[in-house]
């Protein structure tokens, strides 16, 4: 479908009418080379721009305006990274690149993804994006190229624009380009060819968004400049064309002058150290708490007293409890989270684990904190609602029951459906997750049939730990009981181990039943749906004395 062209001037940069060549990245001018600043000129031009590649939008500027007066260059000249960066006119999809980047809407639709993509990689690509399950505004998820000479396309969607809500959609556009390079490099990949994610329906203005575009990427190549080769811009009109020409200067300057005039060329507000915009309301939330000041007598001793203390600490601790800690985590680098997270875990695995020494499964390592909780949570949570498991789903190991006797809703658990030889345990904890989803924002019940549970293998105490870690702590608030039908001495001591070493809350809440009519006190006979096997173990292990089993609706009753 498609056939390599010679050189780039063949094309004058910008494609054929056909679309089907190939132009690989030699072939697409770099922004830090000189030669492309006025020699070279486009073919088939809109006549009302400058006949060079890059047109130098600085050298129009006067010396007044050029001053710098003695301010320091937030964007200096950095000649490695000018290097990675190209801007070519034309379609991604005719680069022969890594990676190159569609704007869709959340559904991943064909109708509103970049124009001529699907045309280009051929029927497969809507089949697979139909199978994603979807994707949130400011996020990307990738897919195979298929009939492209690109290896990946990354699928991200771009923020609605509003006046009102200025800052929100920059900030989500700064997520859609900073997740994209984020999936590249976890991709191992290293060019990538990036379109203008706003559009037209979504009424992003056209410079701002490119603002925004350019110093995210300049950012990002600041930490990963050593994982990522190339990024080209690629513009489809004549206006996106002109807009980066002018812009490109102010955050990738390619020597001293450049970089003296964008001094004052730049927007006030460029952003932090990710390209991200900086409200200062909530950089005063998020500051550390000021110290209450407390008037010292003139003999006092410098320490405050004890009391005092004792006050200025409670009332931060109540401050404190008042602020979301998901919500102030996310002013952290995202690359710093990383990093602190990588070093918990060397930390968890170079101590003594007493338990895993036991055969309880690796119960070390630190506790998380609520906003790394919700964070694990938001992931799994994400991924289920990707995913189909309907393979989960049809072992029936956990499904939805009626409501409990005091009208919280009901989630059934079946140990003896759990194989845990023929079943994948990371999917059927994204199943958990997803179907535990609607109940844990409010009071609720487990019943969990360990009835002939004995004979099948069950997880370790480290997966029950860490599956409590990531349905999180909403679950443990929320949890009214666990009732346990038919449990064993054996069940009964790893439950007593859960309490010791995983958590005492949520296994306090167990209680042992030994008889169906039992369990019938605290969750009606209607509102559960009991395997047939059930009944059979529990005529067996209760001897039927007093019990008669209705063969056809399965209801228990007294003998008369």
């Amino acid at each position: 479908m498609y056939r390599t062209v010679a050189t780039a001037a063949s094309v004058g940069g910008l494609p054929t009418e056909s679309g089907d060549y190939v132009v690989s990245l030699d072939q697409v001018p770099r922004w830090s080379d000189a030669e492309y600043r006025s020699s070279l000129p486009y073919e088939n031009e809109d006549p009302s721009f400058s006949n060079a590649y890059f047109a130098d939008p600085l050298m129009s500027y006067s010396g007044a305006e050029s001053s710098s007066n003695g301010m320091v260059s937030r964007f200096p000249v950095n000649r490695e990274i000018n290097s990675k960066i190209y801007l070519w006119r034309g379609n991604p999809w005719n680069l022969e690149v890594d990676a190159v980047v569609n704007s869709t809407n959340e559904n991943l639709d064909e109708a509103h993804s970049s124009p001529g993509l699907h045309a280009a990689t051929g029927p497969g690509l809507a089949e697979e994006c139909a199978s994603l399950g979807g994707c949130r505004t400011g996020m990307a998820k990738v897919t195979n190229a298929y009939d492209l000479p690109a290896r990946r396309v990354i699928h991200t969607v771009g923020p609605k624009y509003a006046v009102k809500y200025h800052t929100a959609a920059e900030n989500a556009l700064s997520h859609c380009y900073r997740s994209c390079l984020e999936l590249l490099i976890e991709n191992g990949l290293q060019s990538i060819a990036m379109g203008c994610i706003y559009t037209e329906a979504k009424n992003y203005p056209r410079e701002p968004a490119a603002h925004v575009a350019i110093r995210t990427v300049r950012r990002f190549l600041e930490k990963q400049k050593d994982k990522i080769k190339a990024v080209v811009f690629c513009t489809t009109t004549a206006n996106d064309t002109e807009i980066y020409k002018r812009l490109l200067p102010l955050y990738f300057p390619r020597d001293k002058h450049e970089e003296e005039i964008a001094i004052s060329k730049l927007p006030a507000d460029v952003g932090d150290e990710n390209g991200e915009t900086v409200i200062d309301e909530r950089k005063i939330r998020i500051k550390p708490l000021p110290k209450k000041y407390i008037p010292k007598p003139p003999q006092a001793p410098d320490d405050p007293p004890v009391s005092d203390v004792g006050l200025v600490r409670r009332n931060s601790s109540h401050l404190d409890s008042l602020l979301d800690p998901a919500f102030m985590s996310l002013i952290k680098d995202p690359d710093q989270r990383h990093k602190e997270q990588w070093e918990k875990t060397a930390q968890a695995k170079s101590g003594f684990n007493c338990a895993k020494l036991l055969g309880f499964g690796d119960l070390g390592g630190p506790p998380l904190s609520a906003a790394e909780e919700y964070t694990l949570h938001s992931r799994y949570l994400a991924k289920a609602n990707s995913l189909s498991l309907s393979e989960i789903a049809e072992m029936k190991i956990v499904y939805r029951g009626g409501v409990d006797s005091e009208g919280r809703p009901v989630m059934v658990v079946v140990g003896a459906h759990f194989l845990l030889r023929c079943l994948e345990l990371e999917r059927f904890v994204l199943y958990v997750v997803k179907e535990f989803e609607p109940l844990i924002k409010k009071p609720y019940t487990i019943v969990y049939f360990h009835s002939a549970a004995s004979l099948e293998l069950q997880p370790n105490l480290g997966w029950m730990r860490r599956l409590q870690q990531i349905l999180g702590r909403k679950h443990q608030r929320n949890l009214h009981a666990i009732y346990v039908l038919h449990p064993t001495f054996h069940l009964k001591a790893t439950i007593f181990t859960l309490q010791l070493f995983v958590d005492d809350v949520v296994w306090k809440k167990v209680v042992y039943v030994d008889r169906l009519l039992q369990l019938f006190r605290y969750v009606p006979r209607e509102q559960l749906t009991i395997p047939d096997f059930v009944f059979q173990h529990d005529l067996e292990v209760n001897g039927g004395k007093g019990l008669i089993v209705d063969p056809r609706t399965k209801y228990v009753y007294h003998r008369p």
